[in-house]
């Protein structure tokens, strides 16, 4: 979910073993259209458990519609919480509660997660990297987590998940590369793997469509296995799938024999289910991908219907997913079209 400026690039499986990637066939999912978003380049993507549905707009450039939206059940949106909080402005201060650079949204139980970078166009901060928890049943405030510890001036705080059970959120940063674990009640921040390979694009392009784009981008994607405690994470710029147990980067140690590996094509974003099949797209194919709890790699759907897989969301028995057709928008974006989709999981 993250872009590099030279090509505006853009979040149960227990011990993953390396080997090479190979996807095998079968029938593919039929793609649902949900919402498409006009001259709006969307990223992020949320689905609560009563099925709201919230997504955000990253500030790549200076004018975007806003920077969080509910969308409605005709395809529409609304800036959330309200216009004022999305009203940011280049110069403006950006340590309030106003939004500058949303990356992501999650919702978890009743709370609606909102990262803001404050690192518009992806250059460097304009305030300290926040954390926002709003309410779901009262659409309010109610905490903020500013990762002053765990973050620098070039930071870029890509994608979430939310550990309950440890009191914990882990982040990627996709600019410096590095893990940040965040504790939930006493806002202690710090960071793991920082600039350490496992973290750190491995290579600086990928191929789609014949056509080649350059640029680095670090540890992106990011999916949480709570039943077997494995965060998993994934550079964009790299083939390499890494898990490594969450007591680790609880316990604030690294045993590099005990995080797991496995190849895979080039993501985004990632998600696992609740049968531990671990999905991501395969940006250089257009296509959604699946890793199995067997470390089988299984296509769940490809054709026109994808144009940069960029996040997930899981509800109700659907894959719900942006393309935000980062390969496509160097340049001016006013007519094209950004969507939101869905896709039924495998049985």
């Amino acid at each position: 979910m993250f872009p590099v400026k030279c090509f505006v690039f853009s979040a149960a499986l227990v011990l993953f073993l390396t080997g090479a990637f190979a996807a095998s066939g079968g029938a593919e999912a039929k793609i649902e259209d949900v919402a498409s978003f006009k001259g709006a380049q969307v990223t992020g993507v949320t689905v609560t458990d009563k099925g709201r549905i919230f997504v955000n707009f990253p500030r790549w450039r200076e004018h975007i519609p806003c920077s969080v939206a509910e969308v409605g059940k005709d395809g529409g949106y609304t800036p959330y919480p309200d216009e004022k909080t999305n009203r940011w402005g280049k110069g403006a201060p950006g340590d309030g509660d106003v939004f500058v650079c949303v990356q992501s949204v999650v919702a978890d139980g009743d709370r609606l997660y909102v990262i803001d970078t404050k690192n518009p166009m992806i250059g460097k901060t304009v305030a300290v990297p926040t954390l926002y928890v709003y309410d779901l049943n009262t659409d309010k405030l109610v905490r903020k987590y500013p990762l002053a510890q765990s973050t620098r001036p070039g930071s870029y705080v890509n994608d979430l998940r939310v550990d309950r059970d440890h009191g914990k959120i882990y982040f990627t940063d996709s600019n410096d590369p590095g893990l940040i674990v965040l504790d939930m009640e006493s806002g202690e921040n710090y960071r793991m793997l920082d600039r350490h390979p496992y973290t750190t694009a491995e290579q600086d392009h990928i191929t789609i469509g014949g056509r080649r784009h350059d640029g680095k981008v670090h540890s992106d994607g990011i999916a949480l296995d709570r039943k077997n405690g494995i965060l998993y994470f994934h550079a964009l710029t790299g083939k390499t799938l890494y898990g490594i147990p969450t007591s680790q980067l609880i316990g604030r140690h690294v045993d590099e024999g005990k995080i797991s590996s496995m190849k895979t094509p080039f993501p985004d974003g990632m998600i696992m289910d609740d049968r531990g099949n671990l999905y991501m797209g395969d940006l250089e194919k257009s296509r959604i991908v699946y890793v199995t709890p067997d470390r089988e790699i299984k296509v769940l759907a490809s054709g026109d219907g994808i144009s940069w897989p960029d996040t997930f969301s899981i509800h109700d028995g659907y894959l719900y997913f942006t393309n935000s057709r980062i390969q496509e928008a160097g340049g001016d974006i006013s007519n094209m079209e950004f969507t939101l989709k869905r896709v039924k999981l495998p049985e």
